[in-house]
C-alpha cells in the first residue's frame, strides 16, 4: 500500500505541475498523450493517462487490482464510496482505501471540471461494484445455471429435428430426382453424369445441414457463456470472433481491389502481348515473314526464350502488388522457394542453357541423323530440356540436352547434301592378290550399289600391311545420311559377290595357316581381270 501511495504521490505531482488550475475552464489535452483503459469485470469503466515515469497501463492496472479488492470485501458497502481532497486534486476512497487520484490534468483529458469527473468514475465504480457482487450472488448464479440447461436441451432437441427434417427431405429428393438424373445421358463424352450430379445435390444438402447446425451452436454457447460472471467477457466477444476476422477479409478485400485491376491490366497486357509475339515468330518459322541472319527453326525457342522473360518481368512488376508483399513471411517463402530451386534445378537449368546453345549454335535440326554416345538415329523432336531420337530399331531415346554438351556429337547429315557423306567399309586381302586387281574389284563393288554418288568417285585406301593381309579402306559418296545402314549392307554384298566372281578370297577376318608356297603376285598377273593395263583402255 505504502509503493502505491509514493507512485501516486509522484503521479500527482507530475500531473499538477502540467495541469491548469481547478478553477481555470478545462483546457483539450495534446492528441498525442497515452491513456490506458480501466477494466473491472469485463468491463471498460473509464481511461486514464500516465506519465513517462508511471506509464497510464500501470496507473490502470493498479487502480483495477484496488477495485477488485474492495468489491471482493463484503463488508463494504458501495454506497460508502467518498470523495475527498488531496493536496494537489480529488481521491475516490473506499473507506481508508484510495482507489484513484485525479488531478486537473485528469480532466482535462475528459474536458470536464475536475469535480465533474471525480463524480463520474465514483458512480461508475459503485455501479461495477455492485453489479458485480449481484452476478455473484448464489441465487443469480443458479438462475443462469437453469437457462443454461434449458438452452443446452434446446439446442439438442433442434438439432434432432434438423436432423429428422433433412432425412425426410433427402429421402424425398432420391424419390424424385434420382429418378430422372437416371435418365440422363451417359458415356466418357458427356460433361457431366446423373451420378455427379446427384452427388452435388446430396452434397449440398449436408452442407446446408452443417451450416445451420452451427448456427444454432452458435447461439447457444453465446447464451450459456453471458449467464456466467466469469464467461460472460467470452461471449460478448464470441460475436466479435466470427465477424472480426469476416469484416477483416472483406475490408482486406476492398483495399485490395486497386491492387487487383492493376494486376488483371498487367495480365492482360503480358496475354495479347505474348499472342502478337506468337505470331510474329510464327510468320518466321513459316516464311511468311523474314528476318535478316534469323532462321527459321529458331522461332519457337526464341518465341519460349521471349515469352519466359516477359513472364518474369510481369511477375516482378506484379510482387509489389500482391497480399502480403513485403511481409515476412511472404520473404520467407520466397527464400525458402529459392533454396529449392537452386538445390534441385541445376540440371534443369544445365539443360535448358544446353537446348538454346545446340539450337542457336546450329548444332542439329529436326529430321538430322546424330550420333551422341552409342546412340546412333534421326531426331524427331527437340525441346528445352530434352531432345528425342529415333535409333534405325525404331527405339526413341530421350536424351538430357546437357549430355550432348558434355560429350561428342556427330551430325552425319549436315554436310551429306552439299559435300555428301563418306560411307567405307575395309576389307583384308592376302598378300598374293595385286593390289590393283583389288582397288578394281572395290570400285565395281561401289558402282553397283544403288544410291551413291558418281561424282566424286570412291577411292580406297590402304590402310595397313598387317601380318595375313593388308587392309583395304573403300570410301564411298552418299548424297543423304538416311539410310546408311542399308547403303552399308548392299555396298557389303556387293564386295562379296565381285571377289567370289574374281576368285579372290577375303582373309577378314585372319587365319591360321598357310600353304608352304610364298603367296606373291607375279608381274603378268598385276592387271588380272577387271584391272587394266593404264594408256591401253583393254
Amino acid at each position: 500500500m505504502l509503493r502505491n501511495r509514493i507512485a501516486l504521490a509522484i503521479l500527482f505531482g507530475t500531473l499538477a505541475a502540467t495541469g491548469a488550475r481547478a478553477e481555470d475552464p478545462p483546457v483539450a489535452a495534446a492528441a498525442d498523450i497515452p491513456t490506458a483503459p480501466v477494466r473491472f469485470d469485463e468491463r471498460t469503466l473509464f481511461t486514464v493517462r500516465g506519465t513517462s515515469s508511471y506509464p497510464a497501463s500501470v496507473r490502470a492496472a493498479a487502480i483495477t487490482e484496488r477495485i477488485s479488492a474492495v468489491a471482493r470485501d463484503p463488508a463494504f458497502s458501495p454506497d460508502e464510496l467518498t470523495i475527498v481532497p488531496s493536496g494537489i486534486g480529488l481521491e475516490i476512497r473506499a473507506g481508508n482505501t484510495a482507489l484513484i487520484g485525479l488531478v486537473p490534468a485528469d480532466a482535462n483529458l475528459e474536458l470536464v471540471r475536475l469535480e465533474t469527473l471525480a463524480s463520474s468514475h465514483k458512480r461508475r465504480i459503485g455501479d461495477a461494484i455492485g453489479q458485480y457482487r449481484e452476478e455473484r450472488e448464489p441465487r443469480r448464479l443458479l438462475r443462469g445455471l437453469g437457462l443454461a440447461l434449458l438452452a443446452t436441451l434446446a439446442f439438442v432437441a433442434l438439432t434432432l429435428l434438423l436432423r429428422a427434417v433433412f432425412r425426410r427431405l433427402d429421402g424425398a429428393l432420391e424419390r424424385r430426382v434420382q429418378a430422372r438424373v437416371a435418365t440422363f445421358p451417359t458415356g466418357s463424352l458427356q460433361f457431366v453424369q446423373g451420378r455427379q450430379l446427384w452427388e452435388a445435390v446430396t452434397a449440398t444438402l449436408r452442407g446446408l445441414h452443417l451450416i445451420l447446425v452451427l448456427v444454432l451452436l452458435y447461439f447457444t454457447a453465446q447464451f450459456v457463456l453471458v449467464q456466467f460472471p466469469w464467461t460472460r467477457g467470452l461471449g460478448e466477444k464470441l460475436l466479435t470472433l466470427v465477424v472480426d476476422p469476416l469484416l477483416d477479409i472483406g475490408g482486406g478485400f476492398l483495399d485490395f481491389v486497386p491492387n487487383l485491376l492493376f494486376l488483371i491490366v498487367l495480365g492482360i497486357v503480358v496475354r495479347y502481348g505474348l499472342r502478337l509475339f506468337k505470331l510474329y515468330f510464327s510468320a518466321l518459322e513459316r516464311g511468311t515473314a523474314q528476318l535478316a541472319g534469323f532462321e527459321p527453326a529458331w522461332s519457337m525457342p526464341a518465341y519460349k526464350l521471349v515469352r519466359a522473360l516477359a513472364i518474369a518481368l510481369a511477375l516482378v512488376m506484379a510482387y509489389p502488388y500482391l497480399p502480403g508483399a513485403g511481409s515476412e513471411a511472404l520473404q520467407g517463402v520466397s527464400v525458402f522457394a529459392g533454396l529449392l530451386l537452386s538445390l534441385g534445378a541445376s540440371s534443369a537449368v544445365s539443360n535448358l542453357i544446353a537446348g538454346y546453345i545446340n539450337t542457336f549454335g546450329r548444332v542439329f535440326r529436326v529430321g538430322d541423323i546424330i550420333k551422341v554416345g552409342d546412340v546412333t538415329g534421326e531426331v524427331t523432336e527437340t525441346r528445352l530440356l530434352t531432345t528425342r531420337v529415333r535409333t534405325i530399331k525404331n527405339e526413341e531415346v530421350t536424351i538430357p540436352n546437357g549430355t550432348m554438351i558434355n560429350t561428342y556429337l556427330v551430325n552425319y547429315s549436315a554436310l551429306a547434301a552439299s559435300r555428301g557423306l563418306v560411307l567405307y567399309t575395309e576389307v583384308g586381302i592376302g598378300y598374293q592378290v595385286p593390289w590393283r586387281q583389288v582397288h578394281a574389284m572395290l570400285e565395281d563393288a561401289a558402282r553397283r550399289t544403288p544410291g551413291l554418288l558418281p561424282d566424286p568417285p570412291a577411292f580406297i585406301l590402304q590402310r595397313q600391311l598387317g601380318d595375313f593381309a593388308v587392309v583395304y579402306q573403300l570410301n564411298v559418296y552418299s548424297g543423304t545420311a538416311r539410310g546408311m545402314a542399308t547403303i552399308r549392307s548392299n555396298l557389303h554384298q556387293h564386295v562379296l559377290d565381285v571377289f567370289n566372281e574374281y576368285g579372290v578370297q577375303i582373309m577378314t577376318p585372319a587365319y591360321e595357316g598357310d600353304t608352304p608356297a610364298p603367296k606373291v603376285v607375279p608381274r603378268e598377273q598385276w592387271y588380272a581381270a577387271p584391272a587394266k593395263l593404264p594408256g591401253t583402255g583393254d
